[in-house]
């Protein structure tokens, strides 16, 4: 897993306009995912929606062949990410593209969806 993280020449997400993400987000046409960890979460709250799979956890939570893997994804149907500044969001994106997820979008931080409109639960 490691080498898809620091290969450059991987598929990687896309960047997305943060008012673009959130209304798609609103209108159920994609699945938002908070890719830090738990105790950032704590501090700093969630996106409301928004799964929360660690980086770490990524390739393993996400994978459609795993039963555990959340029902609301799909390979099909756009993810967006973000993280604290869009480093791990990144990395996370390259991961699903690898394990088979078709659009995957990167706005960035949660200050991005913040400032987009988007609300915030702690």
């Amino acid at each position: 897993m490691l080498m898809t993280f620091l290969n450059p020449f991987g598929a990687k997400a896309e960047a997305l306009d943060p008012v673009t993400a959130v209304s798609m987000v609103k209108k159920g046409k994609a699945v938002l995912i908070d890719v830090r960890d738990p105790g950032e979460l704590v501090q700093s709250g969630r996106a409301v929606g928004a799964l929360n799979i660690p980086l770490g956890q990524i390739g393993q939570k996400a994978d459609p062949k795993n039963a555990a893997c959340p029902s609301e994804l799909k390979t099909n149907v756009p993810i967006i990410l973000y993280c604290a500044t869009g480093s791990r969001s990144g990395m996370a994106g390259k991961v699903l593209r690898k394990l088979g997820y078709e659009t995957v979008y990167n706005i960035g931080s949660l200050s991005a969806w913040q400032g987009a409109g988007g609300k915030v639960v702690r």
